[in-house]
């Protein structure tokens, strides 16, 4: 079982390195090994996702990054809205978005609820949310400390905080925060001082998992999540982000590691989320796939348990 605790200025898991110390970002920076990306992806054209879809029927179209949207039980839930074209706190620099969002504010259908799991900036989009805001009333469930950051883009959302283990009823759904191994930051002295965490959602057809950012560790969030809830209808798992090892290993799993989460969950179907977008770390922009199909033939997991959408791309889930 992993759990954090709070200091009064900190969230602190006991044991876990999240944020990797001010030498060890240098030494990564200057070893040299980062790949080079294109600088520009082009999406392929898909139909557009429906207005709703209603009872146990279940949908989810992936925007890009950790942005999925969700369809079931006749409401839109969205996960970590990055849609601007930088993860970061000015338009000019910082990481920059290879792959363009596949939806924007304007084109998704009415968002009914947004999931949003920390202040990361290619998670928690500021921009976004305010355009979001403009459009749809939606309502915004955030582990504790980020709604200050949510009212910054717009007083309309209705927000709730959550602590590891808590919930929300919204519309018909029982929306659960639970642990991850991973950490926040917005500015240069706030490590921490926000909590992070994945979701589940419990809907008519099954528990859905949003694993958001996190290391893999022992497994035992993921196992804790099996046991909790049973086994998910759908996982959002992330696959990129994770070279090199030694630096990134506490805050993202590598895509063996997301399957050994996809086995750990006893999962009826997973996505593959947070690759192929912006590059943050070393490895190329099309390893995390790759190394995907390759985990997934190492553990004996078939494949169409284990999706790989394109961006835009609408998928049914049985």
């Amino acid at each position: 079982m992993v759990d954090v605790v709070h200091d009064g200025k900190r969230y602190i898991i006991a044991g876990h390195r999240g944020e990797g110390s001010f030498r060890d970002l240098l030494k990564w920076q200057m070893e040299g090994k980062r790949a080079r990306w294109p600088w520009r992806m082009k999406n392929r054209s898909f139909p557009p996702p429906p207005a709703r879809v209603e009872g146990d029927a279940l949908k989810a179209t992936w925007i890009g990054h950790s942005t999925v949207l969700l369809q079931t039980a006749g409401l839109n839930i969205l996960t970590d809205p990055f849609l601007s074209s930088r993860a970061s706190p000015v338009p000019f620099a910082g990481p920059r978005r290879v792959r363009p969002a596949a939806l924007t504010a304007e084109t998704l259908p009415p968002i009914d609820l947004i999931l949003l799991s920390h202040n990361h900036y290619d998670h928690m989009d500021l921009p976004a949310l305010r355009r979001i805001a403009k459009h749809h009333a939606a309502h915004v469930v955030t582990p504790h400390g980020n709604a200050r950051w949510v009212r910054r883009a717009s007083p309309r959302f209705g927000i709730d905080e959550l602590g590891w283990g808590e919930h929300v009823e919204h519309k018909g759904l029982r929306i659960h925060l639970t642990p991850a191994l991973h950490w926040s930051k917005r500015g240069f002295f706030d490590a921490n001082a926000a909590l992070w965490g994945a979701f589940v959602v419990e809907a008519p057809g099954g528990p859905i998992y949003f694993a958001a950012d996190t290391g893999f560790g022992k497994g035992s969030t993921f196992a804790d999540v099996r046991k909790r809830f049973g086994a998910p209808r759908l996982s959002l798992l992330p696959i990129g982000a994770y070279e090199p090892r030694w630096f990134m290993h506490p805050q993202h799993m590598n895509p063996d590691e997301a399957v050994k989460a996809h086995v750990l969950l006893e999962s009826h179907a997973s996505i593959a989320i947070h690759h192929g977008t912006v590059q943050l770390t070393d490895e190329p922009v099309d390893a995390p796939v790759a190394a995907l199909k390759d985990a997934l033939a190492q553990h004996s997991v078939d494949p169409a348990r284990f999706l790989v959408p394109d961006a835009g791309e609408t998928l049914d889930i049985d």
